[in-house]
């Protein structure tokens, strides 16, 4: 199963496609009637929403896993317009296109998660999430301390992302990697997997030694670029390994802290491994990802992002910033405070 599936939406022949794929990976998940046919309101909503108002719309959708359960994440993002009054928006009736005006609503009542960002002008990403209603209590009570979003899709015309990403919790740590393999495709693909495999085998052990531990493991792949980062809890700070292009910074409300990571691959050449630790604060945002998305980005451009999911987060930055020639990895992580 990818990890990511990304449809254009920008035509009406589109929307059959969107809900046809939606309804397979709900399917996969093992959703009932009932809730394959939420999936499928939901996506029909979006793309038909996409179509009236937006430009470029897109929506992605991506399995989800909290413990032993799982879900579903639809989003949906656009370069459109965007809302300038955003619960407005979401009552039904309201209508900007001489329509019922019932879109956005029918959209958070099937789902049990939504959250939007809009910026007039710049675009819109909304993030929907259903749970199977036989997984969705345990889910919702009891969830993983980081909030996690993801988008991993491969560059045009590839089926394989030779990116991958792993996120592992403990009990006061929770340790996130991301890797991108040397090139594209398969190859690429197997190299990012390798590295994952150590790093959940050896998620007990601090980042510095992970890295030298798959440095020995990718001797026999085409190698990675490959940054962990640990978040203690308790101790309130970050330790950051990175080797190669892949990106990590710290957001602190308007402060941007980006990290350290060496020249070098993974399995086959490193000048230095270095561990570096930086403050964290349980209002801090983890933003990591590969050379597939431009390092120019600043949240500021985005009043109020912050403090939306990171899914959110992430796919508003993959929207505006991602480079179509590569694979590409955006991991934003949020740790869940007791007032959430």
């Amino acid at each position: 199963m990818k990890d990511c599936i990304a449809l254009p939406i920008t035509e009406t022949s589109q929307v059959g496609e969107a809900r046809r794929v939606a309804v397979a990976l709900a399917t996969d998940l093992e959703f009932n009637e009932t809730e394959r046919g939420k999936v499928a309101i939901i996506v029909t909503e979006l793309a038909n929403n996409l179509i009236k108002h937006a430009k470029n719309g897109e929506i992605i959708l991506r399995s989800l896993r909290n413990n032993a359960e799982y879900g579903i994440e639809i989003i949906g993002l656009d370069t459109g317009s965007g809302m300038g009054n955003v619960s407005q928006c979401l009552q039904d009736g309201f209508s900007t296109a001489g329509t019922s005006g019932t879109g956005l609503g029918a959209i958070g009542r099937q789902s049990t998660f939504f959250d939007i960002h809009s910026v007039p002008g710049v675009g819109t990403v909304l993030v929907a999430q259903l749970w199977s209603q036989k997984n969705a209590g345990i889910a919702l009570q009891n969830p993983e301390p980081l909030e996690i979003g993801v988008v991993n899709l491969p560059k045009l015309e590839q089926e394989i992302s030779g990116d991958d990403w792993a996120v592992v919790n403990l009990s006061n740590r929770s340790l996130v990697l991301v890797a991108d393999g040397l090139g594209s495709g398969l190859l690429a693909a197997e190299a990012a997997r390798e590295a994952v495999r150590i790093f959940r085998a050896k998620a007990a052990l601090n980042p510095k030694i992970i890295m030298e531990m798959a440095h020995a493991a990718l001797r026999s792949t085409r190698g990675a670029a490959v940054a962990i980062a640990e978040i203690n809890r308790v101790e309130k700070t970050l330790r950051y390994v990175g080797i190669g292009n892949i990106s990590g910074a710290i957001v602190t409300g308007n402060k941007s802290q980006s990290m350290v990571s060496y020249n070098g691959t993974v399995g086959h050449q490193i000048r230095k491994i270095e561990e570096f630790i930086y403050p964290w604060s349980d209002r801090s945002l983890l933003i990591v990802h590969s050379d597939g998305l431009g390092t120019q980005w600043s949240l500021e451009r985005y009043p109020g992002l912050i403090s939306r999911h990171p899914a959110a987060i992430a796919a508003t930055l993959y929207r505006d910033f991602k480079r179509s020639r590569d694979d590409v990895t955006v991991l934003v992580a949020k740790q869940l405070t007791t007032d959430e």
